[in-house]
């Protein structure tokens, strides 16, 4: 199992799938919904639009259509609300749920973004916590050999490797 951390972005990404940190409609947004959206091209508004969206937790799979991937994960993110609203079993849901759908259709390769980071204004340090612990328990048994976290800036990549290292991600490779 390889994981890797990389200050990249995430719609250059040579993966069988990425995930993208999705609004509940599935239609585009801003941030990496936008961007993925954009290099993508109109098919995937087009199949999105069939999905009658997603709820928060939850995770619907597209194709990659114009990215180098070839599969979309869209994943819901909530929205941060304090801490008492279930969040953190919600975002854990996002990556657990992206995890079993790739292995599901035996794929060997993800990157995901830092979900509910930006706009959704969950905390840096606790999402990468959450998304890095999840990610490391659901891999167990899977067919996937390749994760990539793809940060968008300094501060999200600095608290993945902390994540990481704390969680012993060495002993998976």
């Amino acid at each position: 199992m390889k994981i890797e951390i990389l200050r990249t972005d995430i719609t250059q990404l040579d993966v069988d799938v990425i995930v993208n940190a999705a609004n509940s409609s599935l239609l585009g947004g801003g941030g990496v919904d936008g961007a993925i959206h954009k290099v993508a091209g109109p098919r995937l508004l087009e199949e999105c639009r069939t999905l009658n969206g997603c709820e928060a937790g939850q995770v619907k799979m597209t194709k990659g259509y114009d990215l180098r991937a070839r599969y979309v994960i869209h994943a819901v993110g909530p929205v941060w609300r304090g801490g008492s609203q279930g969040e953190d079993a919600l975002l854990a849901s996002c990556y657990k749920e992206s995890i079993e759908l790739a292995d599901a259709h035996q794929l060997k390769s993800i990157a995901f973004p830092a979900i509910s980071c930006g706009v959704y204004g969950f905390p840096i340090e606790r999402a990468c916590d959450i998304a890095v612990k999840t990610v490391l328990d659901a891999l167990r048994g899977t067919t996937l050999e390749h994760v990539i976290f793809s940060c968008f800036n300094e501060r999200i990549e600095k608290a993945l490797t902390k994540s990481l290292a704390q969680y012993d991600a060495g002993s998976l490779s």
